[in-house]
């Protein structure tokens, strides 16, 4: 996942807090406290906008994000099960895609104790 923050970090401005957080079974790509890329044991997974997943999901290697068979979907992600597949330029637009996508949306509320 590190090599995915120095290639969102190549692709952004710099005014932007990229940070990788691990997790029991992967890890996950933050932008601004907002996730936007995934890595789990089902592949890579990129949350984009509607117009841009509809497409992604037209082409074979792309598919709705869902953790386990018949699980739900996860809503916003298109999942890469192969890996990324298209050429750098490809993935670095997807990449951008993304966190500029995630930077539109509410930052997520912090859990109070």
């Amino acid at each position: 996942m590190s090599a995915f923050v120095e290639e969102a970090a190549s692709v952004i401005p710099g005014n932007i807090n990229l940070e990788c957080k691990h997790f029991f079974s992967g890890a996950a790509l933050y932008a601004d406290d907002r996730i936007c890329i995934s890595l789990t044991p089902v592949g890579l997974a990129m949350k984009l906008p509607e117009d841009t997943r509809h497409n992604l999901l037209k082409v074979k290697g792309a598919i709705p994000l869902s953790y386990f068979p018949e699980g739900p979907i996860k809503k916003g992600y298109v999942l890469f099960p192969e890996g990324v597949t298209q050429p750098d330029e490809a993935l670095h637009r997807f990449l951008q895609e993304s966190i500029e996508y995630v930077l539109t949306l509410p930052k997520p509320k912090r859990k109070q104790n």
